[in-house]
């Protein structure tokens, strides 16, 4: 048995409750993982909130995407694992749990210093910042001075790399302080990319010891952005109209401009949409050859998640009042 956070219906807080569950032994090509960390995203609450379906018959459904913890046991076929290894698992339903029975597939090896919190809340968000610098031409495998030894991941046809003549790109960042936001910060920071980053004051420091320069929003943005230089691509993780126009007013090149939030606004200006709706481009093979780059920057210092707040599974609906308040300072994290 393990105890695992369900939604018995489709809603708010509410619908959470800890329950006991049989687990079962692993598979084939099956690992059962005891979860130290999980992280809390926006898709878990957009989930069981049923934003994206609410099909009754998908009731009681257990609820996480993401987490890290120790092979428990390793069913037949398995070569990669074994008992007692420390993994980061994503995609992994179900993750808010003592113990999570997942595919061999979603797993990577966590690096022996990395944090159990942060190494939870890494795959989801980083491959998502990822996927944002690659559809804008500025591909965190392509190289620069932090990029990782090695990252399968596919360039872009007409990305290519800067010539040692032209002038350093200058990146917009829409939400430098968030989950994504920070990251795309972090990993164009760490190719040689100069970012300029929208943040509220008390997030300035913040985004200055992640390399960027910080931007304030609200009225008045364009001007404020083009007074630090002309602008060679943007990405948007804050899903507001203002981050759109800005973006629209200041990149030439609509190719260069995507967003994960704004996706119906920011359909009518032919920029970048990045999800999984009828003209989107999921990134699906960009986000999972991202995965071990990714934890190999983490694991070398390049990029850090930054923890917002830990909760026990018991305390799941404080945790998810925190999440949909928009005012999380980093990521929520829950410990079994």
């Amino acid at each position: 048995m393990t105890r695992a956070v369900v939604a018995t219906g489709y809603g708010g807080a509410e619908v959470l409750e800890v329950v006991d569950l049989e687990v079962g032994e692993p598979g084939e090509g099956q690992v059962l993982v005891d979860v130290r960390a999980a992280a809390f995203n926006p898709a878990d609450w957009k989930i069981y909130g049923g934003l994206w379906g609410a099909d009754p018959a998908a009731l009681p459904r257990r609820v996480g995407l993401e987490g890290a913890g120790v092979v428990a046991a390793v069913g037949p076929g398995v070569t990669r694992f074994a008992v007692g290894d420390e993994v980061v698992a994503h995609p992994a339903g179900g993750s808010f749990a003592e113990q999570v029975l997942v595919r061999e597939r979603v797993l990577e090896h966590k690096p022996a210093g990395l944090a159990f919190e942060a190494a939870a809340g890494l795959l989801l968000a980083g491959g998502t910042a990822w996927h944002c610098l690659h559809a804008v031409g500025l591909d965190p495998a392509d190289g620069g001075p932090g990029a990782p030894s090695r990252g399968a991941v596919p360039a872009r046809a007409d990305a290519g790399s800067p010539s040692a003549d032209a002038p350093l790109p200058v990146l917009l960042v829409h939400g430098g302080a968030g989950a994504v936001g920070s990251l795309v910060v972090q990993l164009a920071v760490a190719r040689g990319v100069r970012t300029l980053a929208t943040c509220s004051a008390a997030n300035d420091d913040y985004v200055r010891s992640l390399g960027a320069e910080p931007v304030r929003y609200g009225p008045g943005l364009a001007e404020r952005v083009r007074a630090h230089g002309e602008v060679s691509a943007a990405v948007d993780t804050v899903g507001t109209e203002e981050a759109i126009d800005v973006s629209v007013e200041l990149v030439a090149d609509r190719e260069r401009i995507a967003t994960v939030a704004a996706l119906e606004y920011g359909a009518r200006f032919g920029i970048r949409l990045l999800g999984h709706g009828p003209g989107m481009d999921p990134g699906d093979e960009v986000r999972r050859a991202a995965r071990v780059p990714l934890l190999e920057l983490a694991a070398a210092g390049r990029v850090s998640v930054r923890v917002a707040q830990t909760f026990p599974l018991e305390e799941v609906r404080a945790a998810h009042e925190l999440i949909v308040s928009g005012h999380a300072p980093g990521k929520v994290i829950l410990v079994p």
